[in-house]
């Protein structure tokens, strides 16, 4: 094998860059996601400060109609206060929508750099083991999930993370074997680097771009999955504060509370519009 030049060896041991503008793009498209989704998660999370009452214990009247003295949006009907179940609501639909986001992202980009740098019969199973998820509705394999595992918030995180993942896998798969025969990369390999060293300097700068893109598309349906398993009795128990079972606590008093239900149904909408909304932003900004 021919040794290459002192200075492509000395290159190869820095951090990679592609063409200088679309890393530069990538990486600055990156950061904004992260940032903007930090800064709207800080909010979340202090959206309860802003709770009147407790989200679990009875306040007053049951049933009380919106601009009740005492509670803006009313109360359910042992008399929690709905306003404070909301706030308490929109942080944990928000943030189980983040951990199975990111924990789809981990196991994907593991998966998807593995088969990737691999190639052959390694990559050929890892991408049919994948295709497996794919071929089959991934609400329904959450519940199936949740169903054997039992009941609770917890396990439908688990469950909808796990249906996730192969997305996320396939496109880091594509990027990495786009990235993986440009000249630093082959460079980098001829310096003896580890392939450790080598996904995480030089190739995964690369590819990450797209995947955060879709990740953040991925918040509103994400929201809607959670709620809608939370809606048909397979999230946290009662009196836990989730919209979804908020809804389908109240659809007994639909005509005779009509607030009870539908004002968390308006709840998750708003949220679910927030994250489309946020996503293409995103995907707008990463595309021009």
């Amino acid at each position: 094998m021919a040794v290459a030049d002192p200075w492509i060896l000395e290159a190869a041991k820095r951090p990679a860059t592609l063409t200088p503008p679309r890393l530069s793009k990538r990486l600055t498209s990156g950061r904004f996601i992260v940032v903007a989704l930090g800064v709207v998660s800080l909010v979340v999370l202090l959206l309860p400060l802003l709770a009147p009452y407790s989200p679990t214990d009875p306040v007053g009247a049951g049933l009380l109609p919106p601009l009740s003295h005492g509670h803006l949006l009313g109360t359910d009907d042992i008399g929690r206060d709905l306003l404070s179940r909301i706030l308490y609501g929109i942080r944990s639909s928000w943030f189980g929508t983040i951990a199975v986001l990111a924990s789809a992202l981990v196991i994907g980009t593991f998966i998807g750099v593995i088969a990737g740098l691999a190639g052959g019969v390694l990559d050929a199973a890892l991408m049919r083991f994948s295709e497996i998820f794919l071929a089959m509705p991934a609400q329904v394999l959450a519940i199936c999930l949740v169903a054997a595992l039992g009941p609770s918030y917890i396990h439908v995180l688990i469950a909808v993370a796990v249906v996730w993942w192969p997305a996320y896998a396939r496109l880091i798969r594509t990027g990495v074997r786009s990235v993986k025969v440009r000249p630093h990369v082959e460079a980098a390999r001829l310096a003896d680097i580890s392939s450790a060293r080598l996904a995480a300097r030089h190739i995964l700068p690369g590819v990450l771009g797209p995947p955060l893109v879709l990740a953040s598309v991925d918040i509103g349906t994400v929201l809607l999955v959670l709620s809608g398993l939370s809606l048909i009795g397979l999230g946290a128990p009662a009196p836990a504060p989730e919209l979804g079972a908020m809804v389908s606590e109240g659809f007994p008093f639909l005509l005779q509370a009509w607030w009870v239900p539908l004002i968390p149904g308006f709840a998750i909408t708003v949220i679910v519009l927030i994250g489309m909304v946020l996503g293409d932003i995103m995907r707008g900004r990463i595309s021009t």
